[in-house]
């Protein structure tokens, strides 16, 4: 994940796709769309960004397995929040539900999924101090 961790709060930062076989989805989007893929060493398996013909990278396609494994086959958003603990709790007073997380990124900082009232899915991402 690329998420831009400079953006302001409420901004949408990046975009996953997480499937049962990634190498199968990347390969329809680098075809498809023309989007080019870089591997993201996971520990055992790659996950890939995905970017523009010699751009930076715009989306990321995962396997559904590892920190991944619980996470819908549909693109998640991921959105800037201040405090991700006081959001997922916010979450749950409103109706939604937290699906997954808080959950680390290493040295980019923490997310968790949440499920709105309506049914749709999104992360929240607390970008690292």
């Amino acid at each position: 994940m690329a998420t831009d961790d400079t953006a302001p709060t409420g901004r949408i930062t990046w975009i996953d796709l997480t499937v049962p076989d990634a190498e199968r989805l990347r390969d329809f989007y680098t075809d498809v769309v023309g989007w080019q893929a870089a591997p993201v060493d996971m520990g055992g398996y790659a996950d890939f960004t995905m970017h523009p013909p010699g751009g930076a990278p715009v989306a990321g396609v995962c396997h559904a397995q590892g920190p991944n494994a619980d996470l819908p086959p549909a693109w998640l958003i991921y959105i800037n929040v201040e405090d991700l603990d006081a959001s997922l709790e916010r979450c749950r007073a409103r109706g939604g539900a937290v699906l997954a997380g808080p959950r680390g990124m290493g040295d980019f900082g923490r997310y968790g999924v949440i499920r709105d009232p309506a049914g749709a899915v999104a992360a929240l991402f607390e970008p690292a101090p």
